[in-house]
């Protein structure tokens, strides 16, 4: 990613345990096979050199763990947690300090939940909420020339890639 651009990856949270009745939402963690499958994608990620300068995530606990998989293959220098990214937070709203931070050439990698990070990445390339689908440890990734601080939608925002994690990994 050597070009003057802004670039946005958005991450979703890998393969998450059922819900249960006896454990808060928020502290469901990512399977065993989930791990696998986030560690093997964040791997490739690296591979592909799609380096970040800052890495945010959910407090939620299956996010965290993705975000801490990311951390650990490489991805970012350091790890913050922004509630913002927490299922129906304050999405983009919450993030204008995250991305009035980056330079010129900023990369930064959120991590979170669908269908947040989906309706999010619609809204930056002025598509209908919805219409773009993040599978669990599927990423988005998404460049600007630049970005309007204030108003972050309404840069000129391009889609470059959207892959699920099958496809990323070639199985």
């Amino acid at each position: 990613m050597a070009d003057a651009m802004v670039h946005l990856l958005l991450l979703r949270h890998g393969l998450a345990e059922e819900r249960r009745a006896d454990r808060p939402e928020a502290l469901r963690p990512l399977t065993p096979e989930g791990i696998r499958r986030t560690r093997a994608v964040v791997g490739r990620l690296a591979e592909l050199d799609l380096r970040v300068d800052r890495l945010v995530t959910s407090p939620l606990a299956r996010a965290r763990q993705t975000a801490a998989l990311a951390l650990e293959a490489g991805l970012a220098p350091s790890l913050e947690e922004h509630t913002a990214l927490e299922p129906g937070g304050a999405g983009l709203a919450g993030l204008h300090a995250h991305l009035a931070d980056l330079p010129g050439e900023g990369r930064l990698m959120l991590v979170g939940h669908e269908p947040d990070l989906g309706d999010l990445a619609a809204r930056l390339i002025g598509a209908a909420p919805g219409s773009l689908v993040l599978k669990k440890a599927g990423l988005a990734w998404l460049q600007a020339p630049s970005v309007n601080r204030e108003v972050p939608w309404e840069s000129p925002w391009r889609l470059r890639l959207l892959i699920g994690p099958r496809q990323l990994l070639g199985t």
